[in-house]
């Protein structure tokens, strides 16, 4: 039954969000297969940002290479990625839902976010989102309801495109019960794989299983997470805090696959000198760095380490090139990337402030 005082969350996903923003700039792509990656080239090394519904149904897929795309919609229109364009859209619907009465916004990325409001008609409040977001910015979205986080994400699958759907405690395991574990927010392949080898296969599997079992093979604080996911249950509230960056990555693929030593330490020394940009803007002292190296053909490792709190540059660029010596020597390189971990406010105000200056 309805309750005026129940507090809802709500999660708010643009419906083929980069897509979208395209069509809008372009209205005569609408109805045609429209896939956006890398620089609008198939013939170079880059992945597919967002595809439009009528190019999914090729088979094409976020994270996919670019020439496989093409491959499989040989008639897609396929566009360069314009991350400003998709940056100013986003601040325009985020605008428009913290402008909702009574809403608390808490942004996850360009194209999603929850909303925490209190009222007896979620459906209502919902439907209400979706006409302010079009009528602002003409993009539609989907909007999972919810009384936890988990559940409200896991809803938006089903109300898409442009629709809403309600996942409660009460429906959790009728809906979601039969399916695989792999669906869940916060469930990965790798995960469900190693579920799987417990036996833990369904979603229902997960909700019912032994604790101990979790915990021994994800950790004690892991493991009971995971059955807690399979459940459901969780948070139900929304934070609107300004999300704060843990790091800042930066990362290449080259058009041409690099072997030599020297050519990727330059590499690195450039990715290294961009992150760095970045992180200065922030003003917070690098506690950790890695780097992220993907082989040829496709097989990818990361090194990450911690380091000393500093705001040296030399310092933190030594430290990146020490994780490069731990490429192997002579496999030749498609993709290279830097990172660099920035103490955290909190961290701050525990007392580990460092002592040196430099940016």
């Amino acid at each position: 039954m309805s309750d005026p005082h129940h507090p809802w969350v709500l999660h708010v996903d643009l419906d083929q969000f980069i897509a979208a923003v395209e069509i809008l700039r372009r209205p005569e792509l609408a109805g045609l297969p429209v896939i956006v990656g890398g620089r609008g080239d198939p013939t170079e090394r880059a992945v597919v940002s967002t595809a439009s519904y009528e190019a999914r149904a090729f088979g094409v897929g976020s994270g996919m290479p670019l020439r496989v795309a093409a491959r499989k919609a040989p008639d897609a229109v396929i566009l360069p990625v314009d991350a400003p364009a998709y940056t100013e859209a986003s601040e325009q619907v985020m605008a428009t839902l913290r402008a909702q009465p009574g809403a608390v916004v808490q942004v996850l990325g360009w194209d999603e976010a929850f909303v925490g409001v209190t009222t007896d008609d979620p459906e209502a409040y919902a439907a209400a989102i979706q006409r302010a977001v079009l009528d602002r910015t003409a993009l539609h979205c989907s909007v999972g309801i919810g009384d936890s986080l988990v559940r409200a994400k896991n809803a938006t699958d089903f109300g898409k495109p442009r629709g809403t759907f309600r996942l409660t405690a009460d429906n959790w395991l009728e809906v979601m019960g039969h399916r695989p574990t792999i669906e869940l927010w916060g469930v990965g392949s790798k995960i469900s794989k190693r579920l799987a080898a417990h036996g833990i296969v369904t979603v229902d599997d997960l909700a019912r299983a032994d604790e101990a079992v979790l915990a021994a093979e994800f950790g004690p604080k892991m493991g009971p997470w995971y059955r807690q996911l399979g459940r459901g249950d969780g948070s139900a509230v929304v934070d609107d805090t300004p999300w704060v960056a843990r790091g800042h990555g930066r990362e290449t693929t080259f058009q041409q696959n690099i072997v030599e030593p020297a050519d990727i330490e330059q590499a690195a020394r450039e990715l290294a000198a961009q992150v760095l940009d970045d992180v200065v803007a922030e003003g917070r002292p690098v506690v950790g760095v890695g780097l992220k190296v993907r082989y040829a053909p496709f097989l990818t490792k990361t090194f990450v380490h911690k380091i000393p709190t500093t705001f040296d540059r030399d310092t933190v660029v030594a430290e990146i090139l020490r994780l490069v010596g731990r490429i192997e020597p002579g496999r030749p390189l498609r993709l290279l990337g830097v990172r660099a971990e920035m103490q955290m406010p909190d961290d701050a105000r525990e007392g580990h402030t460092p002592t040196r200056s430099g940016w």
